[in-house]
């Protein structure tokens, strides 16, 4: 007998091998994972995707033989198996490369240890032992194996958790310069937060002791057990005490409870109004499908709204089995979470963001995607997925129910719910009957006559603020744009400083005292001499999220939170900042998008969007839902207590068709508008929309001739399919990582003529220089 499987590595290849005689046959089944040898000896980690008999081998194929697995049952489930070979399919990759980048690290490895009791106790076999022991050896262990006197370990299972480094001290730290080390090691952590002690001394080598005991003996760093990661349940606040469900809400959970009892897969849209008590109605049917003997997900687009969703969870179901998953845990962590899933039968509450729905969860009915429309459901980088497609697929296959909801849904997601395709629940008003509150546009056309002196808020917008401080209220300002400065001129030479490998401008980070890339990471400590000219008189130009709590600091005479992934990048940081703020140690919050949706502060009077331009006029088809959805959202901050709220939204042109709907905050409206706009210029939800994305190193001479073949032939075959074909053009971000970016956008009336197109492209490539990736139905056009 023999297998078929797929590597978890590069190059994530699918191959047949020989069961190895060691172990019965009924021992190997689908989702198993097993270390097999690749090339000349060395291990790698695949899992199995199907038996087959040698009759079924091409004639004169000899398969090297598994070397052993990695588990006595398997951790990948047929659903989920099932789930990744249909986007494999889709894709146009292959099932490993899809494994491969969403497992947790420790499940792609083929480190593993073989526990076993002897006459001496027990002991722990390397895997390499293992494949170097003799076959009788080698039969024993198998026999030890499947009688359960051994197990297998997964790395570090038998020994105390690792420890962690974690940075305690923000930007600038009181550090020397010439103590480059430390300032090295601080940069590291400060990127890639909790590091293990093995991963740091691996990066930095034998040599990073001394900077790290100095480093924690300033106060700059910790370590702690992996137990003691994550301390966010200690510093939130307890929530507000459970309200009892009003009118609206009762009517749309007997709709939802009698969907989950259906037993077959089915779908609703909760359209709530900002403040209309959506999180209650989530909770509510979380326990109505715990109280069936069924699991469910509760899924939020940003790590900030998973971390509220897990504490109003905890809080409404103290009995449930709660298990938490997002993309900035450890590593180890991580797999923790998806092995005690893999090894669980009864039913639990899952929180996290999208990379939860490649979790083990057993007997699971019912899946939730709060805020549905946010384009952080959309996986566009190495792996393109959407999550409302597979918690759909999920839900399917599982005869569920898949809940979507959002004030302002996604225009494909509300134009199929006018079809009748999807049945929407409504809450239309909020809790208490609080109004809404009433938005302002302030005009910042000629913002230059202000800005010398008071930076990017109007005067019209300071004076709403200071009214506000001095009522004893809280302000938040949004300003979708972080650092101190996007670009740094040059007044030497009159250019701005970019980075050599996007061609992109370098933003000021104060705190830092650096020039990063936001795109490729690169960095420059600030002052640097110009690359020009080699002057160092340079003027900061624009305004961030840095600079503007700077100066409003100033204004409020005290210091203001500040929410970004700059500062945010600490363990429980973004926790602290949102507590703090509701416990009122500060009356501004300035922040990016992060904080325009799901947060919920009775203290807050005032929402300022200090740009609300940023992002409107963007080369997509999008920009304009965008805009909408972020500052309809941000609204939504102000006047959720029992004082009256007021909006701000600061623009360079007032007579934008967007800015009408936002006043009223009327969805159905801007709907109507916006739709006529994408029929006539055919887009979604009129046809189906895919980007060909084909990159080539900016040094690489044959690159562009490579590009202009590829076209060619392509042009063609998209006509024969019927598909309308546009470029490939430059991407608006033309370089980027040190490649030269180019995109087709193709449209169509079905997606296999898409899926078509791409897999067409990449047999007809005649350049391995040459990158192509498909993303189906993109939600970045950049």
């Amino acid at each position: 007998m023999h297998v078929d499987v797929a590597l978890l590595s590069p190059p994530y290849s699918e191959l047949c091998y020989e069961m190895p005689p060691e172990f019965p046959v009924e021992f190997w089944r689908f989702g198993l994972r097993a270390a097999v040898p690749l090339g000349r000896g060395a291990l790698r980690a695949a899992v199995i995707l199907a038996l087959r008999h040698e009759s079924e081998l091409p004639e004169g194929i000899t398969c090297k033989p598994i070397c052993w697995p990695l588990e006595a049952d398997p951790l990948l489930p047929p659903d989920l198996l099932s789930l990744v070979q249909d986007m494999a399919l889709r894709q146009g990759v292959s099932v490993g490369c899809i494994l491969g980048h969403v497992l947790p690290k420790g499940l792609r490895s083929a480190r593993m240890r073989l526990r076993r009791l002897g006459a001496g106790g027990a002991e722990s076999l390397p895997l390499r032992r293992i494949q170097d022991a003799a076959p009788a050896e080698r039969a024993e262990f198998a026999r030890e194996m499947c009688a359960g006197n051994a197990r297998i370990l997964a790395p570090g299972a038998d020994a105390a958790s690792e420890e962690y480094c974690f940075l305690r001290a923000d930007p600038p730290w009181s550090v020397r310069p010439s103590a480059a080390r430390q300032l090295e090691v601080l940069e590291y952590l400060h990127e890639h937060g909790a590091v293990s002690r093995r991963r740091l001394l691996q990066r930095f080598g034998r040599y990073a002791s001394s900077p790290l005991q100095a480093l924690v003996a300033a106060g700059h760093l910790a370590f702690m057990r992996e137990e003691a990661g994550e301390t966010e349940e200690a510093i939130l606040l307890p929530p507000p005490s459970p309200l009892t469900l009003n009118a609206d809400q009762a009517a749309v959970l007997v709709d939802l409870r009698a969907a989950l009892a259906l037993e077959r897969p089915s779908s609703r849209l909760l359209f709530g109004v900002t403040g209309s008590g959506k999180t209650a109605v989530y909770l509510e049917l979380a326990k109505a499908c715990l109280d069936c003997g069924k699991s469910v997900m509760l899924l939020a687009p940003e790590v900030a709204l998973a971390h509220k969703l897990r504490r109003d969870a905890s809080c409404a179901l103290p009995d449930a089995s709660l298990f938490f998953y997002h993309g900035y845990q450890s590593p180890a962590r991580r797999e923790a979470v998806f092995r005690s899933l893999a090894g669980r039968d009864k039913p639990c509450l899952v929180v996290g963001t999208r990379s939860a729905l490649f979790l083990p969860v057993p007997r699971l009915g019912c899946i939730v995607l709060d805020e549905e429309h946010d384009a952080s459901f959309k996986q566009d980088e190495i792996l393109s997925y959407q999550a409302k497609e597979l918690a759909w697929y999920r839900m399917r296959h599982k005869r569920g129910l898949l809940l979507l909801g959002s004030a302002t849904p996604d225009m494909k997601t509300w134009h199929a719910a006018q079809n009748g395709n999807l049945p929407v629940l409504r809450l239309s008003r909020r809790v208490g009957n609080r109004p809404l509150p009433p938005v302002d546009m302030v005009d910042i056309q000629h913002a230059h006559m202000f800005a010398a002196a008071g930076g990017l808020l109007a005067p019209e917008s300071e004076t709403a603020l200071r009214e506000t401080l001095a009522r004893g209220e809280q302000a938040v300002v949004l300003l979708n744009r972080r650092g101190y400065a996007p670009l740094m001129y040059c007044l030497d030479c009159g250019k701005t400083l970019r980075c050599p490998q996007c061609e992109i401008g370098l933003a000021y980070h104060k705190g830092r005292e650096k020039l990063i890339c936001h795109y490729c990471g690169y960095a420059l400590p600030f002052p640097s001499p110009c690359r020009h000219c080699k002057g160092m008189n340079y003027l900061p130009l624009g305004e961030g999220t840095e600079r503007l709590a700077e100066r409003l600091g100033t204004l409020a005479g005290r210091p203001v939170l500040r929410l970004d992934r700059d500062s945010t990048r600490r363990p429980g940081q973004m926790e602290g900042i949102l507590a703090a703020f509701a416990r009122q140690e500060a009356s501004i919050l300035v922040g990016t998008q992060m904080l325009s949706k799901g947060h919920h502060f009775p203290q807050v009077t005032l929402v300022v969007a200090a740009d609300g331009d940023l992002g409107l006029n963007l080369p997509d088809y999008r920009a304009a839902e965008r805009t909408f959805q972020l500052l309809v959202q941000s609204a939504g901050r102000a006047g959720r207590g029992e004082k009256p709220g007021r909006v701000l939204i600061q623009t360079r042109d007032v007579r934008h068709y967007c800015w009408q709907y936002v006043r009223t905050g009327d969805y159905e409206g801007f709907y109507q508008e916006e739709l006529e706009r994408r029929r006539l210029r055919s887009y979604p939800p009129f046809v189906r929309l895919a980007l060909i994305r084909i990159s080539f190193a900016v040094d690489d001479k044959n690159g562009l001739c490579a590009l202009g073949g590829l076209a060619a032939v392509l042009r063609g075959r998209a006509q024969a399919l019927g598909v309308r074909m546009l470029g490939p053009a430059p991407a608006p971000l033309s370089v980027l990582r040190g490649q030269r970016r180019y995109q087709c956008l193709l449209k169509a009336e079905d997606w296999p003529s898409l899926r078509h197109v791409f897999l067409f492209a990449q047999a007809q490539k005649k350049n391995a220089a040459l990158r192509l990736f498909l993303d189906l139905d993109p939600v970045n056009m950049l």
